[in-house]
């Protein structure tokens, strides 16, 4: 079995009803060899955590139909990566709500780094993984995290590569007060 993240297309589920797709979705998919681990919901896509052999992919998507339209498929292989690639990387599925695949990108760029820089990573792949959370429906989670967040962000410098540090942190600190988490973009 291979680990794909299917997205389809969303156009009326939000968070709270991540569960009630997930079970939706192994309803549709009885009776084949496969496995949705879990399932996420962004503004614009949900996401399927998927266990499954490559050859039935295709035949999978089409049994989700019923949920949403094909947004795109990513089969997920640990890959080494420059740092600078990974930044991109991660940047690009942060911004995209892809929070999963933002952490997955960032852990890339996390195993080449050592020391103050090391913390700094895992303090945007806290931050990442809070979202993943909230997308599942377990918000409280989510906001929780940013504590263990704010940690290894601790002081680091306000910018590393093009990614403003500091307004993480701000926005952080917002969302544990308000206990919410609001979109925003790094």
């Amino acid at each position: 079995m291979e680990r794909y993240l299917i997205h389809l297309k969303n156009e009326k589920f939000i968070p709270m009803n991540s569960r009630e797709v997930l079970y939706r979705a192994r309803d549709l998919i009885t009776g084949t060899d496969a496995h949705i681990r879990l399932c996420r919901v962004a503004t614009k896509f949900i996401e399927f955590d998927v266990a499954i052999e490559t050859k039935d992919v295709d035949e999978l998507v089409k049994k989700l139909s019923p949920i949403g339209e094909l947004d795109n498929i990513r089969h997920v292989i640990e890959e080494e990566i420059e740092i600078d690639q990974g930044i991109k990387d991660g940047i690009f599925y942060f911004n995209s709500e892809r929070f999963w695949e933002c952490h997955e990108a960032f852990e890339g760029v996390w195993k080449q780094c050592f020391g103050r820089e090391k913390e700094l990573v895992q303090g945007i792949i806290l931050v990442a993984v809070a979202y993943a959370h909230a997308q599942e429906n377990e918000l409280s989670i989510g906001v929780a995290m940013l504590t263990r967040a704010l940690e290894k962000l601790g002081t680091s410098p306000s910018i590393y590569h093009s990614i403003d540090i500091e307004r993480i942190r701000e926005k952080s600190i917002e969302m544990q007060k308000i206990n919410d988490l609001v979109l925003f973009e790094i």
